[in-house]
């Protein structure tokens, strides 16, 4: 499952590069795989240092640190 997280991590942090700052919503119908992936991917990548994540409203504003 490791490995599964930090694929999914690799394509957020693609996705991010990509499109900029993107809601949560955003990046999970970006990215092909379940939610639940997603946020630990998210989550990871938080944790790592590499996204920062923003409370707005009822969802959530995922960046690359730069």
């Amino acid at each position: 499952m490791i490995t599964e997280i930090g694929i999914t991590a690799g394509d957020i942090w693609h996705y991010l590069d990509n499109h900029g700052k993107s809601s949560l919503s955003q990046v999970a119908r970006g990215i092909d795989t379940e939610k639940e992936r997603v946020l630990m991917s998210i989550g990871w990548l938080a944790r790592e240092g590499h996204v920062i994540v923003d409370k707005t409203g009822s969802d959530y504003q995922i960046y690359l640190r730069r």
